[in-house]
């Protein structure tokens, strides 16, 4: 990945983050528990397709109407033991999935080109900006698909079993950007 990538106006840049703590969790958000689960993330579960919320360590992905994948730098298994025990005997579940997904960083002026070669959905900032993360496809691997800033920065979060495929996709797009802009 660090040999693919590409300096300048074009640049775009590849890289992993290995073992970012992940964990799904499923509760009614008007219930009590989803009240008990924000202040334990402190930060609010987003409510709408594509909107992310943070705070301190955590970031909080809208899955579902009830579902969410909640990102941290905290240790898995504390993580999950927190959500688990303000979720309480409440309808719901909080499972650690860290080892289902890793997230791979796409980054630099060509990064939204580079996703557009094999992504669906609307790229430009009118329709996805920082803060979005929405389940698509890249290439022929499902993916969520989070933009971080305005660089733009992407982080992809493939299943483990498809990030060698994806990496390498993602280099074979990249690779155009070494050469001069064809008008």
């Amino acid at each position: 990945m660090r040999a693919a990538t590409v300096t300048g106006a074009r640049g775009v840049a590849l890289t992993e983050w290995p073992f970012i703590t992940m964990a799904d969790l499923r509760v009614d958000p008007a219930s009590e528990a989803a009240d008990r689960i924000e202040k334990t993330l402190g930060a609010p579960l987003p409510r709408q397709c594509g909107h992310t919320t943070a705070s301190g360590p955590h970031t909080v992905v809208w899955l579902g109407p009830d579902e969410w994948l909640v990102l941290s730098q905290g240790e898995e298994t504390a993580v999950a033991a927190e959500l688990r025990e303000a979720l309480g005997e409440d309808p719901g579940s909080v499972v650690d999935v860290s080892a289902n997904r890793t997230t791979l960083e796409l980054s630099g002026p060509a990064a939204r080109q580079v996703l557009e070669k094999g992504c669906p959905l609307d790229l430009h900032p009118r329709a996805m900006g920082p803060g979005r993360a929405v389940s698509t496809t890249v290439g022929p691997i499902a993916v969520l698909l989070w933009q971080v800033d305005d660089a733009p920065t992407y982080r992809l979060f493939p299943r483990s079993s498809f990030a060698d495929y994806l990496a390498r996709w993602l280099i074979d797009a990249m690779s155009e950007y070494r050469g001069p802009e064809i008008p």
